[in-house]
């Protein structure tokens, strides 16, 4: 992955998530953000195309931060106190990635 910069919560992010042929910014898709049991629903959900993301290795680092049960190879990631989300995403197949949106979340 390319595009890092402005070092975020393990000196990775924020990420810009591009092609690794053309380097064409890539768009990835999540649901509005609302309580944690309807993201888990299966049903077709309104969105956003987010591009910037932080890149989180390793889970331990959150300390505020809920999962939702899988939809499909996915959980989402939510604000573990008010279940609110998306905040960002992980992908079942790869252990060790946690994708955090920017637009997602206020930082300081």
């Amino acid at each position: 992955m390319k595009g890092t910069e402005n070092a975020g919560i393990d000196g990775t992010g924020p990420v810009q998530l591009l092609c690794s042929l053309c380097s064409l910014p890539l768009q990835l898709f999540l649901p509005s953000m609302r309580k944690k049991p309807a993201l888990s629903d299966g049903s077709n959900p309104d969105g956003d195309l987010l591009q910037e993301h932080w890149l989180v290795e390793d889970m331990f680092i959150f300390e505020n931060v809920g999962f939702t049960k899988d939809v499909g190879n996915i959980k989402f990631l939510v604000c573990a106190d008010c279940e609110i989300g998306p905040i960002g995403w992980h992908c079942l197949d790869d252990k060790n990635s946690f994708y955090v949106a920017l637009e997602r979340v206020s930082h300081e």
